[in-house]
């Protein structure tokens, strides 16, 4: 059975790529994460596809920020689908707003922290107040999590100090901008390896590029799975 702390980012332009992806990794991978790049491409439907027809895990990355009302309304309708993870910024609100729409379905609510493509020069930019960005990460953490939220994406770099949290104990923490060894940063500025993300607390890695881009994508996911340290 495919290890599920491996999530794979399918950034491909559309559902016919990414079909044509799955097929290629095939069992070698059982969660994929499709976001809003794919979503006028057929996202929608290929995470359907892959979820009814396939049993695969969907991890639906829409990151939604709005009013209440309409963060509640829009969740409501994507947890119909049975889907298993979704992401909002981590504004409490927000999150709160969402877990409502989520009542009473196993979709799990993830609270964005601060995006892993973003540094401290990138946070003045924004008018972020001042601070050490892994502060700032971790306190968004921990109040995405006390509006109850289900977990939280934060870059590996995070990951140990949020795990350390008392409220995050049973909670989930899912970080992208993990490269295998010797892999590109590309557009990531705060990126670990598969080994030292999940050592430092993370349940679940996201890895796209490192996969898609290879010239055998099924045997990059192996590879990848390979360096995980084994279940406890």
């Amino acid at each position: 059975m495919a290890d599920d702390r491996l999530i794979v980012a399918l950034d491909v332009p559309n559902i016919v790529h990414g079909q044509e992806l799955t097929r290629k990794i095939g069992d070698a991978v059982s969660f994929y994460k499709i976001g809003l790049g794919m979503l006028t491409g057929g996202g929608l439907a290929l995470a359907n596809e892959l979820k009814q027809e396939h049993g695969k895990r969907i991890f639906l990355d829409m990151k939604f920020f709005d009013i209440g009302a309409t963060v509640e309304a829009a969740v409501r309708g994507i947890a119909q689908f049975d889907f298993d993870f979704l992401t909002v910024h981590g504004d409490p609100q927000v999150v709160r707003a969402a877990k409502q729409g989520a009542a009473g379905t196993n979709l799990k609510i993830l609270g964005v922290t601060v995006l892993t493509s973003l540094d401290r020069a990138d946070l003045d930019a924004n008018l972020i107040k001042p601070g050490d960005i892994g502060d700032i990460t971790l306190e968004r953490a921990h109040n995405a999590l006390e509006a109850g939220a289900d977990g939280v994406i934060a870059s590996p770099h995070e990951a140990a100090l949020i795990r350390a949290l008392p409220i995050a104990k049973g909670r989930l923490i899912v970080t992208p901008g993990v490269r295998p060894t010797g892999s590109s940063a590309d557009d990531q500025k705060r990126i670990a390896t598969p080994a030292s993300a999940i050592a430092a607390g993370a349940d679940h890695i996201v890895v796209g590029r490192p996969i898609w881009q290879h010239s055998d994508p099924r045997l990059a996911a192996q590879v990848l799975v390979s360096e995980l340290p084994k279940r406890t």
